[in-house]
This record gives C-alpha cells, sequence and structure tokens, in this order.
C-alpha cells in the first residue's frame, strides 16, 4: 500500500531497534527511510578523524563547514556520505556512537543537519527515525511513534548483533553503555529524547523483530485511515 507525502517520525532510545524497524517499514509502504543517526554519525566521524575530541565544542563548530554530509538512494538503500565517500559501514562502530551522542549535543551540529532533514521529508514520503524528529525535526509529521524497550532487552540485541561482527563485548559492558547514553540523551540541554504528546508508544520489549515491524505498520496504516 503506497501513500504520498507522508512524514513518520519515530523516535525512542539507543538500541530500541528504530533503524531495522523504520527501514522494514519504509521498504513495505514505498516510503523512503531517513536514518538521522546516521548523520550524527558522520558529523562523529569527521571529528574523530580531525582528532577532536566529542566534547570540543568549539572545534566541532569550526570544523562544520569544512565539511559535507548527504545522503543518497540506491535501489531505496540509504548511503551517507562524507565529503563525498560513503561512509555506511566505519560510522556503525561503538566508538563513533559515542562521538555521535556526544556532537548531538552541540546546537549548531544541530542546525547544520536541520533544513537537509527537512528538505527530504517535503519531497518524498518518509520514515525518519531519531531522538528528536517527532518533537523538534518534523512536529507536524502525519504519524508520530515512540518506539522503547527495556534497557536489557535492548542490550542484549545490541550485544548480539557486535558479536556477529566480529566484536568481542559483554552483555555487562553493553548495558552500562546503553543506560549512560539513555541519561545523556534525555538530560541534554538541546533536544532531550522524550516521547511526543501525539505520538503512540510502542514497547518492543518482548516483541520479535516481525512483530515490532507489524505493530509499527499497525499504527501508520491505522493514522492514515483516520486522515
Amino acid at each position: 500500500m503506497k501513500h504520498t507525502g507522508i512524514a513518520v517520525a519515530i523516535d525512542g532510545p539507543a538500541g530500541a531497534g528504530k533503524s531495522t524497524i523504520a527501514r522494514a517499514a519504509a521498504g513495505q509502504l514505498g516510503f523512503i527511510y531517513v536514518d538521522t543517526g546516521a548523520l550524527y554519525r558522520t558529523i562523529g566521524l569527521a571529528a574523530y578523524r580531525r582528532g577532536i575530541e566529542g566534547t570540543d565544542s568549539a572545534r566541532i563548530i569550526a570544523m562544520l563547514p569544512e565539511i559535507t554530509v548527504d545522503l543518497v538512494y540506491e535501489d531505496g538503500v540509504q548511503h551517507v556520505l562524507l565529503d563525498g565517500a560513503d561512509v555506511s559501514a566505519e560510522i556503525r562502530t561503538p566508538q563513533i556512537s559515542v562521538y555521535a551522542s556526544q556532537v548531538s549535543s552541540v546546537p549548531e551540529v544541530r542546525t547544520y543537519l536541520l533544513e537537509l532533514q527537512r528538505t527530504l521529508a517535503r519531497e518524498h514520503s518518509v520514515i525518519m527515525d531519531g531522538r528528536d524528529i517527532g518533537t523538534v525535526i518534523l512536529p507536524q509529521a502525519q504519524v508520530k511513534i515512540f518506539l522503547t524497550a527495556s534497557p536489557k532487552a535492548r542490550a542484549a540485541r545490541r550485544c548480539a548483533e557486535l558479536r556477529e561482527k566480529g566484536e568481542a563485548v559483554t552483555l555487562e559492558e553493553v548495558l552500562a553503555e546503553i543506560e549512560a547514553r539513555d541519561e545523556k540523551d534525555a538530560s541534554r540541554a538541546v533536544a532531550p529524547l522524550r516521547q511526543a504528546e501525539d505520538a503512540v508508544l510502542v514497547d518492543t520489549s518482548d516483541l520479535t523483530l516481525e512483530e515490532s515491524i507489524a505493530a509499527v505498520l499497525q499504527v501508520i496504516e491505522t493514522a492514515m485511515e483516520r486522515a
């Protein structure tokens, strides 16, 4: 079932499966999937490559005019480019995850990426996921979902994912990282993680991936039927 001119905002904490679920739902609906976290990860990677600490706001701000960040789509698959080079795989390491959280708290970084995200939503039917899509980036989105799961469930999923990539991690390490990320994202001064008042809560703690995708699709289709 295809729709046109529809914006779906999916927010939620780290490790909730937003990207995987949003990508699958977008594919079934014929929407473009926009992984906003990839944009912040790319800014983080740019800082990391330059030897800039993720907490060094002044140097990060000074770096922004020197870089270009773009999203391109090939056969419906999103690729993120840094200075014209595809860094879609390189931005997925735990170290760059930390950088992404740090740079996302810099107001100038969020402003730098804001228009890119809104332009995509104006020009396409999109499912966009992140931390503040429904509250800040696309407050007028026709559909808003807050996708979450318990910290333990998210840690178990993330740990399995990293191990599949050959990384030696423990559940305790990943859980501690997720809990720290939750605290940082919820307490930051700029665009903190929170559920929009008109967002539908979807908790996937006890759901399989297929069940989670179905739950999100149900929310979207119900909203479209009411529109």
